[in-house]
């Protein structure tokens, strides 16, 4: 796929990426240049650890979106590239 950055610096993503990645507007974005390349990516989501019962849970500060089979999926393919 391609794009263009506009005059005011910004780039557009494509929807079927912003659909495949789930970014939304306002969705935190970390910015580095890396061998030559732009990258952009995710920010973590901040977790912390919650005693449940005998064990530990990690429960994010915000509602993440459905672990669906697609997205499993997706994420497997992903890290076989």
């Amino acid at each position: 796929m391609r794009t263009s950055i506009d005059g005011a610096g910004r780039v557009v993503v494509p929807k079927a990426l912003r659909d495949a990645l789930d970014l939304r507007p306002g969705t935190p974005l970390e910015i580095e240049q890396e061998d030559g390349r732009l990258v952009l990516a995710p920010q973590p989501v901040p977790m912390r650890l919650v005693r449940r019962g005998k064990g530990l849970v990690a429960v994010t500060e915000k509602p993440l979106p459905r672990l669906t089979a697609a997205r499993v999926r997706s994420a497997l393919e992903a890290g076989r590239r």
